[in-house]
């Protein structure tokens, strides 16, 4: 029997130890490898040092081109049976193609999170106005979502809240979604022996790629108004804070002397989620799971947020 072939097409190159959305991703196509799915990952986006190396996990990758009628002929080649799209923006961009040129392939749409929510939840945020389903559904981006779930065999979602946001408020189909938390092993009991004791840890973590708004957001509102409350009370407390992409304006914000340290990127986040005693995340709008927050859970590090 010759194997399922399955297309992801990628939003970006997934960057595991970067984002939560790179590991959820790399998460999937190691999953669909183990039910023995020939892979092919394909993306308009131009790889960066943090880029995992597919080939690792068996994966085939290719370039396409945005707007460009090679995608069809290459899709015609390849004549995928399943086809997944990273996030319903990559679906408006290739979900027609791939309908006209293999029609009988299951389509796919993987949400990460759901973009609107996220984004009307920061407009309420900076308009300091209370979020309402009202003002989520009279989003265009909200319209443009669901549109693309609509045209999708399948959607998975990584929040049961959000699934049941689109049940019940939407009235989606059941049959349409699926509620697909992030996939992990449980941590063993070696593991968790090998952790430093809540003792030996010390001072405080915050961690966030610098390409999310709702990470760039909390940094600030730690910077601002609740770091100066905690130096206060512990003087010789630090705070440290990692990250890929930080901007020039959060590099800034690195002063020792107050104990707010801005380190960038962490290569081991678990050794370095390990040694803190508590990890501080500060979210005042976003959407999905928290990949921090789960980190936090994994490495034995408490988590206010």
């Amino acid at each position: 029997m010759p194997k399922n072939k399955l297309l992801v097409i990628g939003y970006v190159w997934p960057e595991p130890k970067t984002t939560a959305a790179g590991h959820r991703m790399v998460q999937l196509l190691e999953s669909c490898k183990e039910e023995g799915y020939q892979i092919v990952f394909a993306t308009t986006a131009h790889k960066t040092k943090y880029s995992t190396d597919l080939s690792k996990l068996g994966v085939d990758t290719v370039d396409i081109l945005l707007n460009d009628d090679s995608f069809d002929d290459f899709i015609k080649k390849l004549a995928p049976d399943l086809v997944i799209f990273d996030r319903f923006m990559v679906e408006e961009q290739f979900g027609w193609r791939v309908a006209a040129h293999v029609p009988d392939a299951l389509r796919i749409l993987n949400t990460e999170d759901l973009h609107s929510l996220r984004k009307t939840r920061a407009i309420c945020h900076t308009n300091n106005t209370e979020f309402s389903n009202k003002i989520w559904l009279a989003d265009d981006t909200t319209k443009r979502e669901i549109g693309s779930i609509y045209r999708s065999d399948l959607t998975l979602l990584i929040s049961k809240a959000e699934t049941q946001l689109l049940q019940q408020v939407v009235n989606i189909s059941d049959d349409l979604l699926l509620t697909l938390p992030f996939l992990l092993n449980s941590v063993s009991e070696k593991e968790k022996a090998t952790m430093p004791t809540f003792q030996e840890r010390k001072d405080f973590i915050c961690i966030g790629n610098g390409k999310h708004a709702p990470n760039i957001d909390a940094i600030h509102y730690l910077k601002t108004e609740i770091w100066p409350l905690l130096h206060q009370k512990l003087p010789d407390a630090k705070l440290n804070i990692y990250g890929a992409y930080l901007p020039q304006h959060i590099l800034e914000m690195h002063k020792p002397n107050q104990g707010f340290y801005i380190h960038g990127w962490a290569e081991n986040l678990d050794s370095v989620m390990q040694n803190a005693r508590v990890n501080l995340a500060p979210l005042r709008f976003g959407a999905g799971l928290k990949g921090k927050v789960i980190d936090g859970m994994r490495n034995g590090t408490p988590t206010i947020t």
